[in-house]
């Protein structure tokens, strides 16, 4: 079973920034397609962010273009995603995704506040 372990969230201020990482084993990491949602109280689970297997290509939300960037370490197994100039809007739970069709695993989430 692929276990994916996220870690980087906390508290921060508007405008901060923050790094969050995700650390996948029991796989071949190189061959998932790798993602970063994200859960706010009381609303869906959205996509922030998406790269390919080979770090090609990368997708995001319209709300985090410009501010984040998801990357991936094929080395170490880890995908990243970082995050400036956060707003208050960005506080969720975020959690890390690995797809290779047909499965798609889940992180356990990690916790990001913006807040003054």
């Amino acid at each position: 079973q692929v276990q994916l372990v996220e870690s980087g969230g906390g508290l921060v201020q508007p405008g901060g920034s923050l790094r969050l990482s995700c650390a996948v084993s029991r796989g071949i990491f190189s061959i998932y397609a790798m993602g970063w949602y994200r859960q706010a109280p009381g609303k869906q689970r959205e996509l922030v962010a998406r790269i390919t297997t080979g770090g090609s290509s990368r997708n995001y939300a319209d709300s985090v273009k410009g501010r984040f960037t998801i990357s991936r370490d094929n080395a170490k197994n880890t995908v990243d995603l970082q995050m400036n100039s956060l707003e208050p809007e960005d506080t969720a739970v975020y959690y890390c995704y690995a797809r290779v069709e047909p499965y798609g695993y889940w992180g356990q989430g990690t916790q990001v506040t913006v807040s003054s």
